[in-house]
């Protein structure tokens, strides 16, 4: 093994486009259009759809939703409310805390990630859920808790009420 070279493993757009059909399919399924947006271990778009009736800001968040879930390697959402503003400032505008991206992880490597969004948290994260799951091997982070203000009923300054 090198210790200067790192194996690396990247989507492909068949990968990319694969991921979107799968996507697609669950926003189809669950009645909610959808933008989602597919991008490779750099965050560099490999695949998207805006699908009729979504919203179009949508297009904005998700593309970045995969970049921060990519970049992070953790799906978006799980910062706490109370940071939100201040990463988004320090990282250019480039990072979210929507919850809906998703890290597309087979093992050790991250190959990309999926991101959904015009529905509500939860459904994003089922849509780009299902996109990821066309890679045989992907991580569905079934243990993520979202900590994000959307969905979670957080009060800013205060922890989530768990139920």
């Amino acid at each position: 093994m090198n210790p200067l070279v790192k194996d690396t493993r990247t989507l492909t757009l068949a990968g990319g486009l694969a991921v979107l059909q799968a996507a697609i399919a669950e926003a189809g399924r669950i009645g909610q259009p959808m933008c989602i947006s597919v991008v490779d271990t750099g965050g560099n778009l490999l695949a998207f759809g805006r699908m009729d009736g979504s919203k179009a800001l949508s297009v904005i968040s998700s593309r970045n939703k995969a970049v921060t879930a990519a970049l992070s390697n953790a799906p978006t959402g799980g910062a706490h409310a109370d940071v939100e503003l201040q990463v988004t400032l320090a990282s250019e505008n480039q990072w979210t805390n929507l919850i809906g991206g998703l890290p597309i992880r087979v093992g050790d490597h991250v190959l990309g990630a999926v991101a959904a969004g015009s529905g509500t948290g939860t459904q994003d994260l089922a849509v780009a859920r299902a996109g990821a799951a066309a890679i045989a091997g992907a991580h569905m982070f079934e243990e993520f808790e979202p900590m994000g203000a959307e969905d979670t009923g957080i009060i800013r300054g205060q922890a989530p009420v768990r139920t």
